[in-house]
């Protein structure tokens, strides 16, 4: 079965309660017909011993002709019922003719004294018979006395039965069923709140806990598994956090000393051979220092460190700015970057949001850096921001070489790189997605990809907007948020 766990439960004791109610049933069922034909059988002995005094009497009076006497104590045409009597030989002495409501033919029943006690016997059309034999007198004055009824009644009394007991048994049933679903949910209610409490802690939170219930049992051991597993992620995270930062400042310094170096060197007058060497140095320093940079800016994402530049800024306006900035490097590509000019995100109305301008910029920066990567010469780079009433949406999408569908939900990993066989000098170093990612989780935003392989991506930033009933104070721009 599929589905909640709850339902899934829900779902076993409801099938559980119908083979319970099933088996219970037939057996209740069972047990009614038997003790219908019981009573049936008992109340035929009795009159079957009543026919045998009858019988007996009509004997020691000499007469020998039963039937007037049947008629008129019994009239089993009348009743509906069976009657035949015979001697110690076998011989049938009297059988009762038809029922008027031809229920059944007694010409039909074989030997109807043959056998003592109660039995089913076939009748014809109306079914089944149930006779009942009794021995009564003795010496030659010894006979045999039949009595039967048609068990038509019986049956129907066993639908009037069964109708009820499906009525019965099912609305126990329905009552029984939600009554489970309320203590299957009862009882899965601490699951739900762990699994709340769980989706709310992340790598900036990690010193919360799952909340431990009083009582002692699986799930109580459960929140306190995962509360020392959390505790030991957030040890973990610290620790790697440290190295980061440590890593990031420790490397800044000879870093530093080492593009003065080569920047001085660069500008002596050097053979073309140590200056090209001199050259691509000065590159591979740079790329490095830039790796460390992002690194660092990582470890404050992490962290989840306060920025002190948190304000109002029109989304637009910032896109177009910093679209205009990295034209040139479009145009040294050979790419055609379309975007809005400074001048035109001014005259348009403004897309706002609430965030640190240096982070969003940087965002920008990544994912149009991003598309110059994989952008074969002759393409083309679009960046448009527009909005929704409640979000501000920036798009970056791209005419170059695409996203495989199986690296698509990897693409903001850290150090992953779609294709590891290109140069770093093409591709990067497969972390600035990353950066993208973590700055659009600080500003309570998202981003999604959408790409077909050797036709282009489409990236998606979503950011929370600042309702209109918000910018009616034009100088909100030093608005902090928290």
């Amino acid at each position: 079965m599929t589905g909640s766990l709850r339902s899934r439960a829900v779902r076993w004791y409801a099938l559980w309660l119908a083979v319970v109610f099933g088996v219970t049933g037939a057996l209740v069922l069972m047990g009614f017909r038997h003790y219908l034909e019981r009573t049936l059988a008992a109340s035929q002995r009795t009159r079957a011993l009543r026919i045998a005094g009858v019988t007996l009497r009509a004997f020691e009076a000499g007469d020998t002709d039963l039937r007037e006497r049947m008629t008129v104590s019994f009239a089993p045409e009348a009743t509906g019922r069976f009657i035949a009597v015979s001697d110690p030989a076998g011989r049938i002495l009297y059988r009762s003719g038809p029922s008027q409501d031809q229920a059944f033919d007694p010409a039909l029943i074989l030997d109807p004294t043959s056998q003592l006690g109660p039995r089913k016997v076939l009748g014809a059309g109306a079914g089944e018979l149930l006779v009942t034999t009794v021995e009564s007198g003795s010496g030659s004055q010894r006979i045999r006395v039949a009595t039967g009824d048609s068990m038509a009644p019986l049956r129907v009394e066993e639908r009037r039965f069964l109708a009820t007991l499906l009525i019965v048994f099912a609305v126990v049933g329905l009552v029984a069923i939600g009554g489970g679903y309320l203590l299957v949910d009862r009882a899965l209610r601490p699951v739900g709140e762990l699994t709340r409490s769980a989706e709310g802690i992340t790598s900036r939170n990690l010193s919360e806990r799952l909340p431990e219930p009083a009582t002692v049992d699986e799930f109580a051991e459960l929140s306190r598994a995962l509360n020392r597993m959390i505790a030991r992620l957030e040890e973990a995270f610290q620790h790697n956090r440290r190295f980061l930062d440590d890593a990031s400042h420790e490397l800044r310094t000879p870093l530093t000393v080492l593009r003065g170096e080569l920047e001085a060197l660069n500008r002596e007058s050097l053979p073309g051979r140590f200056r090209d060497t001199v050259a691509s140095l000065l590159d591979e320093v740079e790329r490095l220092a830039r790796l460390v940079e992002n690194l660092f800016a990582l470890s404050r994402l992490d962290a989840g460190r306060p920025t002190t530049e948190w304000r109002r800024l029109d989304l637009t306006q910032l896109a177009a700015v910093t679209a205009e900035q990295m034209r040139l490097l479009a145009e040294d590509r050979g790419l055609r970057l379309e975007s809005d000019s400074p001048l035109q995100a001014i005259v348009r109305q403004g897309v706002w949001v609430e965030g640190d301008p240096s982070r969003l910029k940087q965002v920008i920066v990544n994912l149009l850096d991003n598309a110059f990567n994989y952008t074969p010469r002759g393409g083309k780079v679009c960046i448009a921001v527009r909005a929704t009433p409640d979000e501000a949406l920036l798009e970056v999408s791209d005419t170059g070489i695409g996203i495989p569908a199986e690296a698509l939900s990897r693409v903001f990993d850290r150090f992953f790189r779609v294709d590891p066989s290109r140069n770093r000098s093409d591709g990067g170093s497969g972390i600035g997605l990353s950066i993208v990612k973590a700055i659009c989780s600080a500003h309570r935003g998202r981003i999604e990809v959408l790409s077909i392989e050797g036709k282009g991506s489409n990236f998606l930033l979503h950011l929370p907007r600042i309702p209109e009933s918000e910018l009616q104070n034009p100088k909100g721009d030093g608005t902090s948020a928290s």
